[in-house]
């Protein structure tokens, strides 16, 4: 299907595909940030997908000022989220699946299927995106080229 087909016209960033954007790549997986300023000029929040390949995650981090959901699409996975008083809280979580980390919370999430997890995050306020492009083990794909 056409661009024009599906009603997204060149340069209107309303309507973002995965194709419109860049492909972060990390030995863990990939990102596709479809909704954050450099893309949609969004001012409040960044919203992407990202892919965890079987077995690999993000290892125990957080973001500082920054509260995440993440919506678990399809896979499933071992998500850490710590509590108040930095207590570790584990759950499995699969397709339809909804986790909230409060502001500032450590965070881990790890595939533990056979296939990919893939997952749709959101940051408030944005800011995470932009410093995951700068870190020195990711590959920056230009926007409808595939990773090898």
């Amino acid at each position: 299907m056409a661009d024009g087909e599906r009603g997204r016209q060149p340069g209107d960033m309303r309507f973002i595909g995965p194709d419109d954007v860049e492909t972060q790549v990390f030995d863990w997986g990939m990102l596709k940030w479809l909704a954050e300023p450099r893309v949609s000029n969004s001012q409040r929040f960044s919203q992407g997908i990202v892919v965890l390949l079987p077995g690999k995650g993000h290892t125990r981090h957080n973001h500082p000022d920054v509260e995440e959901t993440l919506y678990i699409v399809s896979g499933r996975g071992r998500q850490m989220v710590e509590d108040e008083h930095g207590n570790r809280v584990y759950r499995d979580v699969a397709a339809g699946d909804m986790v909230h980390i409060p502001i500032s919370a450590y965070h881990e999430t790890i595939n533990t299927g056979w296939e990919p997890l893939k997952i749709v995050a959101t940051y408030a306020p944005h800011g995470p995106e932009a410093f995951l492009r700068t870190l020195p083990d990711v590959k920056i794909l230009p926007p409808g080229e595939l990773p090898s």
